[in-house]
Formats: C-alpha cells, sequence, structure tokens
C-alpha cells in the first residue's frame, strides 16, 4: 500500500477522486512511482506536473504558498 500524501488538501481530493497512484499517474502521463515521490513530498513538481496533478483531481482552490506547495 502506497504512502497517504503529504498535504491534507491532496490526500483528501485523492481520496474523493477515488483514484489510486496508478491512475492519477496515468493521467499526467508519469511513473507510478513520479507520483508517490510528488505526493509525498520526496520531490518536488515542475510547474506542468503540479498543474497537471491539480487538474487530474480536479483541486481547483488557490495552492498553500509555503515551502511544500511551491514548484520547482
Amino acid at each position: 500500500m502506497a504512502p497517504d500524501p503529504q498535504c491534507t488538501a491532496l490526500a483528501a481530493a485523492k481520496e474523493k477522486s477515488g483514484l489510486s497512484y496508478a491512475d492519477i499517474a496515468q493521467k499526467i502521463n508519469k511513473s507510478e512511482q513520479h507520483v508517490i515521490d510528488i505526493c509525498t513530498g520526496k520531490q518536488k513538481p515542475n510547474k506542468d506536473e503540479f498543474d497537471a496533478l491539480a487538474k487530474a483531481l480536479n483541486i481547483t482552490a488557490p495552492v498553500p504558498r509555503d515551502n511544500s506547495h511551491i514548484a520547482a
């Protein structure tokens, strides 16, 4: 079982969507491990990945502007 996302908003959006990490990875054309690494904070997404992840999870609220939520 994959770990939960570091961000509570991301965790809630993932839960609400019913998507697995593999599903999200397919939607944004990245590997499942890459999506897990982004969601758990092991890797920072670039802007395109950040936007694709938000779109895949239907996140429309503004993103907090702390270090955990700023694209690389």
